[in-house]
């Protein structure tokens, strides 16, 4: 499911776009949710992660331009489509990678050809990640690159399809962020992506890129269950 914001200090044309992004949506069979926002603040402040932002540029306190500026510092990478009345800011969207910009009173079938090449690209990169920070600096760390956490001391050691690197966290905390989203404790050290899972016996499973990890005897009948059901869900034949 598409999840949208709009966000138009004149209420009465955040109500209208919305709206229309509801009808063409449904003509399209494409299930969303889309979310109103009066204020370029509003929108910062809201907790969850948008595929698409629709953002009027002229507003009071924060305008649009200055509020996609700040989106892009809280990571965020997704599609920002600006809506003007004026023409005058249109090469400084490039600024912010904008994906579309559009002209007010915003016409339908405009509205329609954007929408319609940005579900592709927003399907492509649907991936989930989550942020981490080590050092005052900030990753992204998508979860379908990751074989395995390993926790070391303080630090979290995350052996990636593409590299190894460590960040501060508790793997107690990790555990329960990742619940649900295919990963398993194995042992009190180890959190695995199921994903990548080829081979697993009493003592320990075999990733695909060959390495060995422990599973715990306590944690291997809740393993076998988790595995299986991890199976189902992703196709496959059990």
């Amino acid at each position: 499911m598409l999840s949208i914001a709009v966000c138009d200090d004149e209420l009465i044309e955040c109500c209208n776009i919305a709206r229309q992004i509801n009808k063409i949506l449904e003509e399209l069979n494409v299930a969303c949710t889309v979310r109103q926002f009066s204020s370029g603040q509003e929108l910062l402040n809201a907790a969850e992660q948008f595929d698409i932002i629709f953002l009027d540029i002229i507003m009071c306190r924060i305008d649009g331009m200055r509020t996609a500026q700040l989106l892009r510092e809280k990571a965020f990478d997704k599609l920002l489509v600006f809506i003007s009345s004026s023409r005058e800011y249109i090469l400084d969207a490039y600024d912010v990678e904008a994906f579309s910009y559009l002209l007010k009173p915003v016409d339908e079938n405009k509205l329609k050809k954007v929408l319609q090449r940005a579900i592709p690209k927003i399907e492509y990169h649907s991936q989930e990640y989550m942020i981490v920070s080590k050092e005052r600096q900030k990753r992204k760390l998508f979860l379908d690159d990751v074989y395995y956490f390993e926790i070391k001391g303080r630090m979290m050691e995350v052996y990636g399809t593409k590299d190894v690197f460590t960040f501060y966290e508790r793997i107690s905390h990790l555990e329960d962020t990742l619940r649900n989203k295919g990963f398993f404790r194995c042992h009190k050290g180890y959190l695995i992506n199921m994903k990548y899972v080829t081979v697993y016996n009493r003592q320990e499973l075999t990733l695909d890129n060959g390495q060995k990890l422990p599973i715990a005897k306590r944690r291997y009948e809740e393993f076998c269950r988790e595995i299986l059901e991890y199976m189902r869900k992703n196709g496959g034949i059990v």
